[in-house]
C-alpha cells in the first residue's frame, strides 16, 4: 500500500499525458489517494472550496502527496482541484446513501458509524441540517435533473479522458501522444456493447 511504501521510504513516480492529465502507471493510485486524504483533512460541511479556512487542510493534503509521490510543485494546483472534486463526490455519496429514500426524497439519516473516524457526530448533524435546507434541495434538484439527462452521456465510468486516451493508444500500439479530440469524445460515449447512438455518430460525422 501507499502507507507501507512511504514508511519504507519508497515514493511512486507520477506520469502525465500531453494534456497534463494523470495517466498510468500510478495515475489512478494517486487519484484514489487524494480522495482518501481529502476525507481525512477537509470537513464534509465545507461549502466553499476556496475558503481561507481550508488553507491548512489543503497544505496537509499536498504535503502528504509529496511524501508518497515524486511530483513537481507545479502540479499542486491540479492535485488540490482534484481533491475538491473528490470531496464533492464523497458528499454526494453520503447524501444518496444515507439521506435519501428509494424515491430520492430527503430522510433524516443516522450518523454512519462506518465513517466515525473521519466524521464526528456534530459534523454529521451539521451536514444533515444543511441538506434539510429548502434552498439546498432546490439547487440539488436542478443539478440532478441536468446530470440525469445529458445530451451525450459519458459511458466510461470513473475512467477519465486521459486514462481512456492512454488505453486506446496502447491497444492500437500507436506512437502518437494524443488522439484527435472528436475521436476521443466519441470513444468516451461508446457503451460496453460497442454500440454508438445515432446522435453521437451524427456529431462525430460533422467534426
Amino acid at each position: 500500500s501507499i502507507i507501507r511504501a512511504r514508511d519504507k521510504g519508497v515514493k511512486f513516480e507520477v506520469h502525465w499525458s500531453a494534456e497534463d492529465q494523470l495517466i498510468e502507471p500510478n495515475g489512478s493510485m494517486l487519484a484514489s489517494y487524494i480522495g482518501f486524504l481529502v476525507r481525512q483533512h477537509i470537513p464534509i460541511t465545507c461549502d466553499n472550496w476556496r475558503s481561507p479556512d481550508l488553507k491548512v487542510g489543503k497544505e496537509k493534503i499536498w504535503s502528504e502527496i509529496q511524501r508518497s509521490f515524486h511530483i513537481d510543485e507545479s502540479r499542486q494546483k491540479y492535485c488540490i482541484q482534484l481533491a475538491g472534486k473528490r470531496l464533492r463526490g464523497f458528499r454526494s455519496f453520503l447524501c444518496n446513501k444515507f439521506l435519501k429514500d428509494e424515491e430520492g426524497k430527503f430522510v433524516e439519516g443516522e450518523w454512519p458509524m462506518k465513517y466515525a473516524e473521519i466524521i464526528s457526530a456534530d459534523e454529521w448533524d451539521n451536514f444533515v441540517a444543511k441538506r434539510r435546507n429548502e434552498k439546498f434541495h432546490e439547487v440539488s434538484d436542478i443539478n440532478r435533473k441536468r446530470a440525469s439527462k445529458p445530451a451525450y452521456p459519458y459511458k466510461k465510468g470513473r475512467t477519465g479522458y486521459a486514462r481512456l486516451q492512454q488505453r486506446i493508444l496502447t491497444e492500437e500500439k500507436s506512437d502518437a501522444t494524443s488522439l484527435p479530440e472528436h475521436v476521443l469524445w466519441k470513444a468516451a460515449r461508446v457503451g460496453k456493447d460497442g454500440a454508438v447512438v445515432e446522435a453521437v455518430q451524427n456529431v462525430y460525422d460533422e467534426c
